[in-house]
């Protein structure tokens, strides 16, 4: 069974920064981290190719965010800077298909991604 477990999480003030964790009990073709804020549907936040390759980001991150890897250990990271408000969400780590640039901009809130599993999330908080 596959499993993703995501930490890292907690309560923040604007401005200030956060790191979340993600580690995978098997391999994929990537990792994507995913945000469901209070009220609104499942968003994505970025994805990164489990063999190498161009990392994605939404545009909403604005090179606030890098996603990272350590394979030796199977886990992906999510560097949040300049956290504001409206970053608050559960954030979700994935697993699935690599998909183009356009296919992340393009899907719908809410849906899968292309992502096959998913972990239980964290919550993190950014107060004003």
């Amino acid at each position: 069974q596959v499993q993703l477990v995501e930490s890292g999480g907690g309560s923040v003030q604007a401005g200030g920064s956060l790191r979340l964790s993600c580690v995978v009990s098997r391999r994929s073709y990537a990792v994507g981290w995913f945000r469901r804020a209070p009220g609104k549907e499942r968003e994505f936040v970025g994805i990164i190719p489990w063999g190498g390759g161009e990392i994605y980001y939404a545009d909403f991150v604005e090179g606030r965010f890098t996603i990272s890897m350590d394979s030796a250990q199977n886990t992906v990271y999510l560097q949040m800077n300049s956290l504001k408000p409206e970053d608050t969400a559960e954030y979700y780590c994935a697993l699935g298909r690599y998909y183009s640039r356009s296919f992340y901009s393009t899907r719908p809130s809410g849906s899968d991604y292309g992502m096959d599993y998913w972990g239980k999330g964290t919550l993190v908080t950014v107060s004003s």
